[in-house]
């Protein structure tokens, strides 16, 4: 009876231990965290000296020399090891401290919009030196993955703990398909889980998908000739083009009604008077699933030879680039939105907000309350219509590694991306404060990450299962090389 009673004794002794041990570690991780949100806090003006650097520099995809530069510069000072150029992109690179596992990945976005110069004004005001504009916020997206790389290395660094951190610069995400290229190389194939965010006019970490998006510029050639003497004898390449155009339009009323199809004339031309002998069209389709996808690019390809058999011309086409639909996880958009609530959402003073309404005046539509910026969205489970209307290459990492992003206010509520307006926010503290939620947002979740190797395990069944068994990563860029020369 003694001896039956000194186990039970020794029992609740061990049970105890065991609570205890769990409460401590509970305990430390979220001194971490509040550790880890002081120490980013702390460099607030590091950080956004960096960003509003790369504001200024506004290269387009590919040819972002100097914002990928500076931020493997930033990274290398912080003890990361780097690779650059990879997956035949000389601007792409992978910066990694620490070994062994879990092995955590952060992309990093760099690259601006061609056509949208701006100033850090609330009305229209081009910069005359730039032709290009930050109107995805990706310089903030950049500097903010940098900013959460360096501090979960010094988070694994002070806890000597074992475990990598990867920061992926990802170079054209704007139509390049960078990350496509870095995916098809296997870049990612060690990973166990990567984490990504957005620049946007709201807080939220609920797992949405995206439009699957091929692209490609179809050029004609024809035979020029006096436009005006000689008709007869020229063959319009513009011609070509335009019956393209026309056919691709009425093909609208024949698609998926969640289908969307644009295009730019990249060349129509130089002089009324000549017949044009070459002139090109950039397209840009997407659906949400990207099987569809594929089958409604190969009719536009149809309608493009038809184009050119009508109008006694040639045609070859490139494609540029082509994505996959994100593929969401639950578990890891749950932990991610926690810290986000954590975090907290942004706090504008009294000059932003009247920076807000004035830029609010050029809205069309809705203009939400600019407090929006300081919540964070309620949580929603996945579904086939949360996604967003654009298209990302960041969905093609996610079926190689379990993926997770959010989205934070950088800009004011209801402000478009891809627009001026856009562009204005990023080069104020509008963008560097919501900026700095993303970096504490990754950071957070990295610990956990880090910590917690069971939300490892259940977000790679869950994803296992979400791609199914038998399937089989196919970049649909097929195997051309990364496009560089694509935004010429």
């Amino acid at each position: 009876m003694i001896k039956a009673f000194n186990f039970v004794l020794a029992g609740i002794f061990f049970s105890s231990c065991s609570i205890a041990q769990k409460t401590t570690k509970q305990t430390n991780r979220e001194a971490d965290k509040t550790a880890s949100i002081k120490n980013i806090d702390s460099r607030y003006s590091f950080y956004k000296d960096k960003a509003l650097q790369i504001w200024n520099y506004a290269e387009v995809g590919y040819q972002e020399v100097k914002s990928s530069a500076l931020l493997q510069q930033t990274l290398k000072e912080s003890g990361f090891k780097i690779d650059a150029g990879v997956a035949d992109i000389p601007t792409a690179f992978v910066a990694t401290y620490g070994s062994g596992s879990p092995v955590i990945g952060i992309l990093a976005e760099f690259d601006a919009l061609p056509g949208l110069s701006q100033n850090a004004t609330a009305e229209k005001e081009p910069n005359a030196a730039l032709d290009a504009g930050h109107g995805c916020g990706h310089h903030l997206f950049g500097v903010a993955s940098v900013a959460a790389g360096i501090e979960l290395k010094n988070f694994l660094e002070k806890n000597k703990m074992q475990g990598t951190i990867k920061v992926f610069g990802t170079p054209a995400e704007e139509g390049g398909s960078g990350k496509v290229y870095m995916a098809r190389e296997g870049l990612f194939a060690t990973t166990d889980i990567v984490m990504h965010w957005h620049p946007d006019s709201k807080n939220g970490a609920n797992p949405y998908t995206s439009l699957a998006n091929k692209t490609a510029k179809f050029r004609f050639k024809g035979i020029s000739a006096h436009a005006s003497g000689f008709p007869e004898k020229g063959r319009s390449a513009l011609d070509g083009v335009e019956a393209m155009d026309m056919m691709a339009n009425m093909m609208r009323e024949h698609m998926p009604s969640d289908t969307r199809m644009h295009y730019v004339i990249t060349n129509g031309g130089r002089a009324p008077n000549v017949v044009p002998d070459y002139a090109e069209v950039y397209y840009y389709m997407r659906h949400p699933r990207r099987d569809v996808l594929m089958g409604l690019f190969d009719r536009l390809v149809k309608i493009a030879e038809g184009a050119a058999l009508g109008t006694g011309t040639k045609m070859e086409y490139e494609i540029i680039g082509g994505v996959y639909e994100l593929l969401p996880i639950d578990t890891l958009a749950r932990v991610m939105r926690s810290n986000m609530v954590k975090v907290g959402g942004v706090t504008y003073t009294d000059e932003e907000i009247a920076f807000g309404k004035k830029l609010q005046e050029s809205f069309i539509g809705t203009k939400p309350p600019i407090s929006e910026a300081s919540t964070i969205e309620p949580y929603e489970m996945a579904n086939p219509e949360n996604r967003s209307g654009g298209s990302t290459d960041v969905a093609d990492v996610s079926w190689v590694v379990p993926t997770v992003g959010f989205r934070a206010a950088t800009w004011i509520p209801g402000t478009p991306s891809h627009s001026w307006q856009a562009v204005a926010c990023g080069g104020t503290e509008i963008g560097t404060k919501g900026m700095m939620v993303a970096a504490k947002t990754l950071a957070l979740t990295g610990i956990d990450l880090f910590t917690q190797p069971k939300i490892i395990e259940k977000a790679k069944a869950e994803w296992q299962i979400a791609r199914g068994a038998d399937f089989k990563y196919i970049p649909l860029i097929g195997d051309r090389k990364p496009a560089l020369n694509y935004r010429d």
